[in-house]
């Protein structure tokens, strides 16, 4: 199985109370980092054999029919529903609820309103933040709604520039990740950045909270390389069912083995789904 050497920016040993302070323009990071570089394996030869239920990720063909993903308007007319119909046929939940989407691009992204490459290895909801939203977002989007037994976190991502990808993303196994890894990264909107971001916090105040990840050699990540607009990468980011794949740690990374003519440019799709 062919690799690339990827260099990957893992939470630092010393570096274990995570918070992230966003303030009007302004805000702080807690967390320390340290780059190590892992073999990142190519998956494209046995890419029909994911499965979300046993790798927490899987690569699906899945053509839109929105013509210009860096137009607000038409993303938000077109896309939203195919993503909800598509998840929805995808995992069987009762319900889909939007989390919203980004764009990211490797260079200049505030060309088209996008955000940068999100390089740090990481799962966007943590099972305590994960929890606390989806809470929060059923009684919001289904105030009349029976209730749930189960809510899945996934992403859809898509990329819409040409290949070949300078920043892909990288994917690790979740049977590579034990049960007690992952440290949460709580988030705060504030009205200020506090003096001491380390400082006792009221954790009432607490928006959610993601998960960061000291390195491991254990870990076992793969990437899919020359994608196109017409597949994405289903991942979950956390599932109530631990029976099953319940997260995926994933970032983006160089791939030194690229010299793209087009920086990468990608949407990202944050959905919840619910099963009565």
């Amino acid at each position: 199985m062919t690799a690339v050497p990827g260099e990957l920016h893992y939470l630092a040993p010393e570096s274990t109370v995570l918070r992230r302070f966003t303030a009007p323009g302004a805000s702080v990071n807690t967390g320390r980092y340290d780059s190590h570089v892992v073999p990142i394996r190519n998956g494209r030869p046995v890419q029909d054999t994911f499965r979300m239920v046993t790798h927490g990720f899987e690569i699906v063909p899945q053509r839109s029919a929105v013509s210009d993903f860096t137009d607000k308007a038409e993303v938000d007319a077109v896309y939203v529903p195919e993503v909800i119909e598509f998840v929805k046929a995808r995992t069987g939940a009762d319900e889909i609820a939007s989390r919203g989407w980004v764009l990211r691009r490797s260079a200049a992204p505030a060309e088209n309103a996008s955000q940068p490459q999100a390089a740090l290895v990481h799962i966007d909801y943590g099972p305590e933040g994960a929890a606390m939203t989806a809470a929060r977002v059923y009684a919001e989007q289904f105030p009349d709604g029976p209730g749930y037994r189960r809510a899945l976190a996934t992403s859809v991502w898509r990329v819409f520039s040409p290949p070949p990808q300078d920043w892909p993303l990288a994917l690790c196994d979740f049977r590579s990740v034990r049960g007690d890894e992952g440290l949460p990264n709580q988030l705060y909107f504030v009205d200020r950045v506090p003096e001491d971001p380390f400082a006792a916090v009221d954790e009432s105040e607490m928006i959610t909270s993601g998960s960061e990840f000291h390195y491991s050699p254990d870990h076992e990540w793969w990437y899919f390389p020359n994608m196109n607009r017409d597949e994405v990468l289903f991942f979950v980011f956390h599932d109530s069912d631990h029976t099953r794949a319940w997260r995926v740690v994933h970032t983006a990374f160089r791939d030194p083995t690229v010299e793209a003519a087009v920086p990468r440019h990608s949407i990202e799709f944050r959905t919840f789904a619910f099963f009565h």
